[in-house]
């Protein structure tokens, strides 16, 4: 098994062309490895089922963050937190992939669009960008908005930090698809990692009958091959020589998988695993009980990097020396259209307790979506269903309203099945956390149940998405300087015939005879048009 190592080490505040980064400040590498739709499903976070060797000394050498929590169940809304250290209420992202395709919008009678967060919100690899990090993302964005070129050095499935100039430091995104949702029925009939005789835990949830346990040990199959996959990576770390200068993350994108998971404001579609190791040897096999949100990993990954936090982020440093000095009291949630299907719930919670807040109650809760209904689970449930074949616990999920308040107690009720918002020796906590969520929706600007359309026009007036002005230039001395006049747009250069854009951080000198191009981008608007210097 591939040996793991990282490193914690004092970090520098970088900037392109500006600043050249000594061996005594040399910042840290930073790796993330992002799995999709998994709960903490490892033997690190107390489930036996199946050894993962490679995740299990992960977890052994770095500290394992036990309530860390996605900000919705779904990948698209989770992805655009992650990128970009806002919340999706905030940024107008909480709707499941605002560009969902052709069909689903013609059921919705909503356009595709972008969502447009607030003009200083930058993506969090731009901001490291700027800092003096080579950054790469292999190979998933998905962020509910077109990606400018100004975020990645590279982003693509051959996106590697081994492309990266000499002593740059990289910040390096990996994802795996290979626990997706779609990988329980796509890879039914694999062979490779089926365990057949492997006894695997039913959720009281799902129905315990041979298409679902199928699927459950397809689900534990797909996770040791992510093991194996990690491995790999990191392997590649090590022979590369930067196993003591790199930080790794190891997180997955919202909860599990299955029906009842995925989509939902449960823990088993928020909560998700999370180790980071420090190859000094900080916090080695240690665990950290604090509540972390997805909000919180690009300050957090700032902090790490000596970079003063910028005052657009809505999380906060939960490591390195810029981490916060008081602990969070609640994470947040929001869920919204999932794909076609609309369901607006609201969610927070603090260590113990989970409150959710149905704004549309007269809905349903299971949502028939077509993508899910693949999956043999879910065709299970649904026969079931109709044969009234499902016990009471498994039966929640079909009820056809829903109540306004729903309390749980995650300690004692780890499934969320047993509503306590109508027991009075609750009732303090019902008000304080629904309080809490009348906050936070209030500082979020949370449009609630405004239809997708209206909100489409507070973002897209006339639902016509609004473009990037042009860049401007002026030569001073023979400096070059460049702006453009749309507040929040960053600006890229390149020398043709280079295919990759450069980030514009500060003037620089345009060498005599020299042409390049320019180009300017605001997230949610369309991106300029390139301008040819000279003219």
């Amino acid at each position: 098994m591939q040996r793991l190592a990282l490193i914690l080490v004092l970090l520098h505040l970088g900037c392109q062309r500006s600043a050249t980064i000594t061996e005594e400040s040399q910042p840290p590498n930073i790796l993330w490895l992002v799995a999709e739709d998994m709960s903490p499903n490892i033997a690190p976070f107390g489930d036996s089922t199946l050894a993962t060797p490679t995740l299990s000394r992960l977890a052994r050498e770095g500290i394992r963050f036990t309530r860390t929590f996605s900000v919705s169940g779904v990948c698209a809304p989770s992805r655009f937190s992650l990128a970009t250290g806002i919340y999706t209420t905030t940024g107008r992202a909480q709707h499941m992939r605002t560009n969902a395709g052709p069909v689903y919008h013609a059921e919705i009678g909503v356009p595709p669009y972008e969502a447009v967060p607030p003009p200083d919100v930058r993506m969090m690899s731009e901001f490291l960008r700027s800092h003096g990090y080579y950054v790469t993302n292999n190979a998933k964005e998905d962020y509910q908005f077109r990606t400018p070129v100004t975020a990645w050095n590279e982003s693509s499935r051959s996106a590697h930090w081994r492309s990266r100039p000499d002593g740059a430091p990289f910040f390096s995104v990996i994802n795996f698809g290979v626990t997706h949702e779609s990988r329980i029925w796509a890879k039914a009939e694999d062979s490779l990692w089926v365990a057949p005789d492997l006894d695997v835990p039913i959720p009281p949830y799902l129905p315990d009958t041979e298409p679902v346990v199928k699927d459950v040990r397809r689900m534990y199959s797909n996770i040791l091959e992510l093991d194996h996959q990690i491995g790999e990576v990191l392997a590649d770390l090590e022979a590369d020589g930067l196993l003591d200068s790199t930080i790794v993350f190891f997180y997955s994108d919202h909860g599990g998988p299955l029906p009842r998971q995925k989509r939902q404001l449960y823990d088993s579609g928020l909560h998700v695993p999370l180790i980071v190791r420090f190859p000094d040897g900080r916090g080695t096999g240690s665990i950290d009980e604090q509540l972390v949100s997805f909000v919180d990993f690009a300050p957090t990954v700032f902090s790490l990097a000596g970079i003063t936090l910028p005052d657009y982020l809505e999380g906060q440093a939960f490591l390195g020396p810029q981490k916060s000095s008081n602990p969070r009291t609640y994470i947040h949630a929001a869920a919204d259209r999932f794909d076609a299907k609309y369901d607006t719930k609201r969610a927070v919670r603090d260590a113990r307790f989970k409150y959710i807040r149905n704004l549309q109650p007269e809905r349903g809760y299971y949502l028939a979506v077509s993508y899910r209904e693949q999956m043999a689970t879910m065709q299970e449930l649904l026969r079931l269903r109709d044969a009234g074949g499902l016990d009471s616990a498994e039966a929640q999920w079909f009820r056809t309203s829903k109540p306004e308040h729903e309390l749980f107690d995650t300690w004692v009720d780890p499934h969320e099945l047993v509503n306590l918002a109508g027991e009075p020796r609750q009732a303090d906590k019902l008000a304080e956390l629904s309080r809490e969520l009348d906050r936070w929706m209030h500082s979020t600007n949370d449009p609630g149940t405004m239809d997708e359309n209206e909100l489409l026009e507070t973002i897209w007036p006339g639902k016509i998405q609004p473009a990037t002005a042009a860049p401007s230039y002026r030569v001073t001395g023979d400096m070059l300087h460049l702006q453009s006049s749309t507040d929040g747009a960053s600006l890229a250069y390149r020398y043709p015939p280079e295919e990759r854009w450069q980030l514009y951080t500060e003037p620089f000198r345009l060498e005599q005879g020299a042409q390049l191009q320019t180009v300017a981008h605001r997230i949610g608007f369309t991106p300029s048009d390139t301008l040819t210097i000279p003219e």
